[in-house]
């Protein structure tokens, strides 16, 4: 596990129980991956947009379940 995946569930977490943040948290990690593709470095912005889509994810559930 590498502590961009740690960052991530520890955020993840802390996000949790402010879900309001959750879709700008989403978008946020898409408008890094953004520069890091344009530069070539898959790995990482390839991750940000499994996260981002992980938040928007999660936003969406917890808008539905409202």
């Amino acid at each position: 596990m590498k502590p961009q995946d740690i960052i991530f569930f520890i955020v993840f977490i802390l996000l949790w129980r402010k879900p309001q943040w959750l879709l700008w948290a989403g978008l946020g990690c898409f408008l890094f991956a953004i520069p890091l593709f344009a530069q070539w470095i898959f790995f990482t912005a390839e991750r940000l947009t499994w996260y981002g889509s992980a938040f928007i994810l999660l936003w969406l559930l917890v808008q539905l379940k409202r």
